[in-house]
């Protein structure tokens, strides 16, 4: 599946940091505004426990994890949707990518110096915002322009539906409410997809905190004025300190484990937000699982099988003839396909039929 989360926020908040122990690359993370300029990118593995446990069972000769990619954006800064700071350059990328991960910095560090003197991540995260929400007011300002004679004078159907749908988001951006706050049914929707709002994309907050406070983040102030304005959006907030996870990053498990223990933390902040990231684009993960290989598949949720089938190979999806399915809990209880398959629980699915996350599937097909 070819999708992008992007990782932006202003600079020096800790951005090409974490990029840096997400693909455990060594991107430069300079003390100074504008050290990124082109994104850079990186594939990572998403962390499944239950791979693990099917390796196990099956003991395939090699598993193959599936993977989601990342995108380090340079940080923004104010006046970006007028091209200060290259901030034209910087909202394309933005544009490009699928979902945000908005990193924000919750310590201090007179080390490290801040674009705008001080530390108040709810300021930084309304800069942004604001910067996105006025490159799509311009977007859809221009899109009203082009529209509105054909809709208000010469009642062109198509041209009053996008023109209706144009003032509601008009109205809320001028608000300085993002367009993902506007709900649409699912004509309308399919305008406003066309239109490639920034502030439409899906948004996970990431709190970028101090090795000291990792462990206990509750007791971080700016940690929680982040959490109580993304509860406010319905989005979610991954606390991580950048700077330990790239230490992490270098390290083998056992070693790791034991860096953890001494944080105070049971898991990695990066598989927590690797994990929120492919949730938040709506993924989830099948499997594979023989004697050759057991692997994870992404898929869109609500994806049928034909198409599943086709993230494997295309000739799946065309020759599809059906898919044999037995839930991972159910492999795991009966402790193989075949006992599962005795115990009723190995089902042949059709054509319509919307896979789910977790199922271990074998697709039959002819071409």
């Amino acid at each position: 599946m070819a999708l992008t989360a992007g990782i932006v926020g202003l600079p020096n908040v800790g951005k090409s940091t974490l990029f840096n122990a997400i693909t455990k690359s060594k991107v430069e993370a300079a003390n100074y505004p504008f050290a990124t300029i082109e994104p850079n990118m990186g594939v990572v593995e998403v962390p499944d426990s239950r791979l693990n446990k099917l390796t196990e069972l099956v003991k395939p000769k090699k598993t193959v994890p599936t993977t989601f990619e990342f995108t380090d954006i340079a940080g923004i800064v104010k006046g970006a949707s007028k091209g200060e700071g290259l901030g034209n350059q910087f909202l394309s990328h933005i544009r490009q990518v699928d979902a945000i991960c908005h990193v924000t910095r919750c310590f201090e560090d007179e080390n490290i110096t801040h674009v705008e003197g001080r530390i108040d991540p709810l300021d930084d995260i309304a800069v942004i915002n604001l910067e996105l929400i006025l490159a799509d007011l311009e977007t859809v300002d221009k899109r009203i322009s082009r529209v509105e004679k054909l809709a208000t004078k010469q009642k062109d159907k198509d041209a009053i539906a996008e023109y209706n749908v144009l003032v509601k988001l008009k109205e809320s951006l001028e608000n300085d409410k993002p367009a993902r706050s506007v709900e649409f049914n699912e004509d309308e929707d399919k305008i406003v997809r066309g239109l490639f709002l920034l502030t439409r994309k899906p948004v996970l907050y990431v709190a970028n905190v101090s090795e000291d406070e990792v462990g206990d983040p509750d007791n971080n102030k700016y940690v929680q004025q982040v959490r109580e304005l993304a509860a406010g959006e319905g989005s979610e907030v991954i606390v991580i300190c950048a700077r330990a996870e790239e230490e992490i990053a270098e390290l083998d498990e056992e070693d790791k484990a034991e860096f953890l223990e001494a944080l105070g933390i049971e898991e990695s902040g990066l598989d927590q937000l690797i994990r929120a990231a492919y949730s938040l684009l709506g993924l989830s993960t099948y499997f594979t699982a023989g004697v050759q290989e057991v692997r994870a598949w992404t898929f869109r949720n609500g994806m049928k099988a034909p198409a599943c089938a086709g993230v494997i190979h295309t000739d799946f999806e065309r020759g599809f003839i059906r898919a044999e399915v037995v839930s991972y809990d159910d492999l795991l209880e009966h402790g193989s396909e075949q006992a599962a398959k005795v115990a009723g629980r190995l089902r042949s699915e059709g054509k319509e039929y919307v896979m789910k996350d977790g199922d271990v599937v074998h697709f039959l097909f002819n071409v």
